[in-house]
């Protein structure tokens, strides 16, 4: 088709296929203004520049199926597809070396593969970046077109924003979006550069007109144009409907339509032609329809068979269908065809071509899923089996809306009131997890109709009690009741005729989690009993978890011993896990001091839920990353990780999750020594939280009072938060900063003249086992033994063990405090030559992690011990290859899992490399490898 006008647009499209770096466009229009066009000029242009061109299409029928849009626009670039250019498959192979394992694995679950769960949006971006780049690099540049893209799912949208956006620096590859205005899409907030394309201007909306329709008549014409509106579709279909019936019959209908917006005028022209076919061709339609039929695969056949119309000859004839010139397939004429054709469906017909759609793709459960749910009307039991089975599928990837929605449907179809209560209280849980709270709610009261103290009532409502307002105390109060009411159920059998609303032992353990979490959240030592007392009732119904996270979330000091190994166990099969069950093992990692290796995963995890709509897990998640980060030293990323769970947390109106990110942005700001800025916090943490009853958060903010003091030196004030929290000599039952500061407590006690108190506090430490609960309590316990001992000599031995600790160094902060108390005391025992080493790296570890007050300390011992006070700072140290190819591999974004996999290393010596390049470039976060990398000369050493 010769394209009219649009030279602005042209020029645009000719600059992005041909310029040389990577770079993503994005073109938004109404339907009909010429975005496909555009794109098969993109696709022209770049196939004469010897381009390798990828075209996919976005379909409305699988927008809720994730990945399904990555189907299309990858697979003629992944091995064995039938692609008949043979030498790609021998080039590329599934176990190219160049390729590491998680890329595999990623394109491997994403197209359908049974090998292992669908891969999060990081990990298969990452995978993505890296298939494209190798593809350009073998020297043929790649373009990506896809079209309708705001039918895209949201998995593969958020894909190809990842991608879009990283595209700048690598040479070769191109992605072209094209996207409706009027309707919503990932793409909104993609952040990718956009190009709008409007209507025609009017010399060239004639110029079109009387190129394809010479033969209309002055009135007639200026009708067109009138009602058109510079709309290419419009012009092109508006005179074949004035042609295709009694000429002032035709235009009053045109006239008729007059107001409506123009993409539902030129639907009810297709409209009138469809009505005009045989049945039989309108069913042929309707299937290709709801199928996505002749979507864009590419250059290779589909990833997944679809409908294929047949004996539609009259459909092509009058302007309904096309045949795609590549592929010979049949295609609809436009989107609006497709729209057109299932609206003028009745519903009959559209079940029975969800019944033939179903048959189809009987491989792939969740595509048979949302064809079965619409099919289906009267209950069967086969088929809410199979839509609770996709629900599942769906929860793991991600699809918590859709999983509530397949639940829904499933209970609707269930044969029994006990299945279908059953159903709607997963759906219930699903939703509340997913912080559907209200919906969550209707969901429980329909699962158990009058029942407001049924199962999944009280998990829905105790959600949203303990999210929104904190509420801790009555809360526990109805979850007790309401796990004695299923523990002393007469029959516990789930096919029982008289059961609950959901299968006995999971609800249960549904309610235990919950039980458990609230009382973490309350943080006294009665509601944990109380809660350890129920447990305890329950015998075998309770699970190794609900004892890991009773013994870990409480108490660690008292119940902690020995679960460490398990928790690491537990953490092997992450992606198996639902989202939830993996923020609640590693809630039980953070309390053991063991989080470092989760966290990757709650990273590459962690947007897809809170895209998805799973806000609590994903709030819950951040959470998580702040306290590594934090732990770390990477105080930056942390800063940013809470503001960004602060915020979104308000938006969600969660008043706990909210306060619980600016605890966390308390203590960040009390070791950076902004006193002002913690005390503020503290003070408004304080005052929602003690009211409450809320002991995790009141326990914070005394942490915060005792950590702001000892970094302005108000030691007294130090003192007395700190025995707000434990008595010196003992660690209060249930307070889980206890352990936490004993640090705090130890110093402050020491610097008030109270060093009694503070010997017996470390030996409280030893006593109770500290150093085998954690890492973390390990340093820190023979830290305080060393600040404290009677003589040189033990002090010497138990700084030598803090300091050699496997895990030091993934403690900074506390170390570099062990090593400026130790300073201190050899100075004055054996002099200032003995002191300056400890002084030395305790000053270089507070200048690095940017807490100036702790820094000035140090210094000023420094200048104490002989040092002069402007010692400049030393010149990099050269790093290892290993070192070097580790640090280069992270500042690309890669996980040291995804390192470990690329450099044949496991992810903990992946570790070890980054934490001794960090301290030789003078960095503590990975976000300044990149920088530091580029400042320094030295070339990579050869290995």
């Amino acid at each position: 088709m010769v394209m009219v006008g649009r030279d602005g647009e042209r020029a645009r499209l000719s600059a992005f296929v041909r310029a040389p770096d990577g770079q993503a466009l994005v073109l938004r229009g109404e339907a009909g203004v010429g975005k496909s066009t555009l794109l098969d000029l993109a696709a022209r242009l770049a196939a004469e520049e010897g381009q390798l061109i990828v075209r996919a299409t976005g379909v409305e029928a699988e927008s809720g199926l994730p990945h399904a849009g990555l189907h299309q626009l990858l697979y003629p670039l992944l091995p064995d597809t039938g692609r008949p250019d043979e030498h790609w498959r021998d080039e590329y192979r599934p176990d190219d070396p160049r390729l590491s394992a998680t890329a595999r694995a990623a394109f491997d679950a994403a197209f359908g593969r049974p090998d292992g769960p669908p891969p999060p949006v990081m990990a298969l971006g990452i995978a993505v970046l890296d298939l494209l780049s190798w593809t350009a690099s073998k020297g043929r540049p790649l373009l990506l077109v896809l079209d309708d893209g705001q039918w895209l799912d949201g998995a593969s949208a958020e894909v190809c924003g990842f991608v879009g956006r990283r595209l700048a620096g690598r040479p070769g590859v191109k992605l072209l979006v094209a996207v409706r205005a009027d309707t919503a899409s990932r793409f909104d907030t993609a952040a990718l550069p956009e190009a709008p394309v409007g209507a025609l201007t009017d010399a060239d909306a004639t110029r079109l007109l009387d190129l394809h329709h010479p033969e209309l008549g002055r009135q007639v014409r200026g009708l067109v144009l009138e009602q058109a509106g510079g709309n290419p579709l419009a012009l092109l279909e508006l005179p074949a409907h004035l042609a295709s019936g009694p000429g002032d019959r035709a235009t009053q209908d045109l006239l008729g339509l007059h107001g409506v917006p123009l993409p539902r005028r030129i639907q009810e022209i297709y409209a009138a032609r469809l009505a005009r076919l045989g049945d039989t061709v309108r069913a042929e339609l309707l299937r290709g329809a709801l199928d996505g039929a002749a979507a864009r695969p590419g250059d290779g056949p589909a990833p997944v068979a679809r409908y294929r119309m047949r004996e539609v000859d009259e459909a092509v004839a009058c302007g309904l269908l096309v045949v795609e010139p590549a592929t010979g397939e049949l295609a609809f004429r436009h989107p609006l065809v497709r729209s057109s054709v299932v609206q003028l469906a009745t519903p009959d017909q559209r079940r029975s071509a969800h019944r033939v759609l179903a048959q189809l793709h009987r491989e792939y459960p969740e595509r048979r899923a949302i064809h079965l749910a619409a099919a289906t009307v009267d209950p069967e039991e086969g088929v809410a089996a199979d839509l609770e089975a996709a629900a599942r599928s769906a929860t793991r990837r991600g699809g918590a809306r859709m999983a509530v929605s397949w639940l829904t449907r499933a209970a609707e179809l269930s044969e029994t009131r006990v299945d279908r209560s059953r159903r709607l209280g997963e759906a219930a849980y699903v939703a509340g997890q997913a912080d559907h709270l209200g919906r969550a709610r209707s969901l429980a009261l329909a699962a158990a109709p009058g029942a407001d103290e049924s199962p999944a009532a009280v998990l829905a409502d105790s959600y949203l009690a303990l999210y929104r307002e904190g509420e801790v105390r009555a809360t526990h109060r109805r979850i007790v009741a309401a796990v004695e009411r299923l523990r002393d159920s007469p029959d516990r059998r789930p096919d029982h005729p008289d059961q609950g609303p959901d299968c006995p032992d999971e609800v249960l353990d549904r309610l235990v989690s919950l039980l458990l979490a609230v009382s973490q959240y309350a943080g006294n030592r009665a509601t944990w009993q109380r809660t350890h007392e129920v447990l305890a009732t329950l015998g075998g119904l309770a699970t190794e978890r609900a004892w890991m996270y009773g013994s870990t979330w409480s108490d660690v000091v008292r119940h902690g011993a020995g679960w460490s190994r398990r928790v690491e166990r537990a953490s092997a099969g992450l992606e198996e896990q639902d989202p939830w069950d993996v923020t609640r093992l590693a809630v039980s990692a953070y309390h053991l001091d063991v989080l470092s290796p989760l966290r990757p995963y709650l990273e590459r995890v962690v947007d897809r839920e809170l895209d998805t709509g799973a806000m609590s897990s994903g709030i819950v998640m951040l959470h998580l990353v702040l306290l590594d980060q934090l732990a770390l030293g990477q105080w930056d990323a942390a800063e940013r990780t809470g503001h960004r769970a602060l915020a979104l947390a308000t938006e969600r109106g969660h008043g706990l999750f909210a306060h619980q990110a600016r605890a966390y942005l308390a203590q960040l700001a009390a070791v950076r020594g902004r006193t002002a800025e913690a005390r503020e916090l503290q003070a408004a943490v304080d005052a929602w939280a003690r009211p409450r009853g809320i002991g995790f958060l009141t326990q914070i903010a005394d942490a915060v009072g005792a950590t702001a003091a000892l970094s302005t030196g108000d030691y007294e004030t130090a003192f007395l938060h700190a025995i707000g929290i434990t008595t010196p000599g003992a660690f209060r039952p249930y307070a889980y900063q206890a352990s936490r500061t004993l640090l705090d407590l130890v110093e402050a006690a020491l610097h008030t003249g109270r060093a009694g108190q503070a010997r017996a506090h470390a030996l409280a430490a030893r006593d109770a086992g500290l150093p085998d609960l954690s890492p973390r309590l390990a340093l820190i316990t023979h830290g305080a033994l060393a600040m404290t001992a009677e003589d040189d000599t033990e002090a010497a031995a138990h700084y030598a063990r803090a300091q050699s600790h496997p895990a030091a160094e993934r403690f900074p902060f506390e170390l570099a405090r062990i090593r400026l108390a130790y300073g201190i005391a050899v100075r004055r025992l054996r002099g200032a030559a003995a002191a300056r080493i400890p002084l030395t790296e305790a000053a270089r570890a507070f200048d690095r992690l940017d807490a100036p007050a702790w820094a000035a300390r140090a210094h000023a011992e420094l200048r104490a011990a002989g040092v002069a006070p402007h010692t400049p700072a030393p010149a990099p140290l050269p790093l290892t290859w290993q070192e070097r190819r580790v640090a280069e591999l992270a500042a690309g974004g890669l996980t040291n899992k995804e390192i470990g996999e690329r450099m044949r290393l496991s992810p903990r010596t992946v570790g070890a490399h980054l934490y001794r390049a960090f301290p030789k470039l003078g960095i503590t976060t990975r976000a300044a490898l990149r920088d530091a990398l580029t400042r320094i000369s030295q070339p990579t050493p050869t290995p």
